[in-house]
């Protein structure tokens, strides 16, 4: 039972992960196109929902890894 929580929440782990790098490169890639301020402002305003997301994805998922080992 408890190793399921314990794969499930290093699989969220790694989607969150996954969130993350998309997000960097996302900005990554808007900076290098050489947008004006207020269209590279935009574009980062456009990700941080995601951004934001993806961490908490990440976080949860190693919250159940942290509960699933300390249970099991």
């Amino acid at each position: 039972m408890f190793d399921i929580i314990i794969w499930a929440g290093a699989s969220l782990s790694l989607a969150g992960l996954a969130g993350l790098v998309w997000c960097i490169l996302r900005v990554n890639k808007a900076r290098k196109a050489g947008l004006s301020d207020d269209d590279l402002r935009a574009a980062v305003q456009a990700v941080l929902p995601w951004n934001l997301g993806a961490l908490f994805l990440s976080v949860l998922g190693l919250m159940m890894v942290i509960l699933g080992i300390s249970l099991g």
